[in-house]
């Protein structure tokens, strides 16, 4: 952590790329803050606000966009297999730890198909994508995106269905980030990945002085984000919800 969060650090990662995500899960942490003022009264209003909604669905497109580049910087040259797996199996164990505990704590709402669940499948889906030219990623990724303001039926409406991103009316759920059309902004940021060249970039090369704290610590945030993302709502609410009951 010392070698981000002291100034004039050398950072031997493309860390523009993580001062993406750091930017990201930091809107995220402040998305879930107010959810939760108001989900214990603090304040009235915001969280459910149309715009602050847009807020969190920008998040949320950030994270699949980057996914796809980071698909490239990992594996752009060459598949590493035992890697990748490792991290979808990380990512997955996360995704299913919150999807029980959303259960446990809102059976009503719990998140069946959330950011986490996305990611893995995404994951998955770019991969096929990676050998393939840059327009088929960008027409995959627009079609992807488009697709269900065309295709939805009541047929895909439960649970086991709704995850793909054809039904009429999603069930509740706290977090829902459906395959159709999220995965498709993991697609383009494959092509952007591919059209600035990163499969190229080598981490090790790629050093650089960074002056002052924020920057550095964006970069620490980013590169631990998936910690951060399931610490960050236990811990907050640990210290909310004593507070609302003064």
């Amino acid at each position: 952590m010392e070698e981000y969060i002291h100034t004039n650090v050398q950072i031997s990662r493309l860390f523009p790329v993580d001062i993406a995500r750091g930017l990201a899960i930091a809107g995220v942490v402040l998305f879930h803050l107010v959810w939760d003022l108001e989900f214990t009264g603090f304040i009235s209003g915001l969280a459910f606000h149309p715009l602050w909604l847009a807020f969190g669905w920008v998040l949320a497109g950030t994270f699949m966009f980057l996914v796809g580049f980071n698909l490239v910087l990992a594996h752009g040259k060459k598949f590493r297999r035992n890697a990748f797996f490792r991290r979808i199996a990380v990512v997955l164990v996360a995704a299913l730890a919150i999807s029980v505990v959303t259960l446990l704590a809102f059976p009503d709402a719990f998140v069946f198909f959330g950011i986490l669940h996305s990611i893995v499948v995404a994951s998955i889906i770019g991969v096929a994508f990676l050998r393939l030219p840059v327009l088929v990623n960008i027409l995959a990724g627009l079609i992807i995106l488009a697709l269900p303001w065309f295709v939805y039926s009541q047929t895909f409406d439960p649970r086991w269905l709704a995850w793909i991103g054809f039904s009429a009316s999603a069930p509740p759920s706290n977090d829902l980030v459906p395959v159709f059309p999220w995965s498709g902004l993991t697609l383009l940021g494959i092509a952007s990945a591919k059209l600035l060249d990163l499969r190229n970039v080598q981490y090790a090369q790629a050093q650089t002085g960074v002056e002052g704290w924020l920057v550095p610590w964006l970069v620490w945030m980013g590169g631990h984000s998936l910690a951060i993302y399931l610490l960050h709502q236990p811990l907050m609410l640990a210290v909310i919800i004593p507070l609302s009951r003064l």
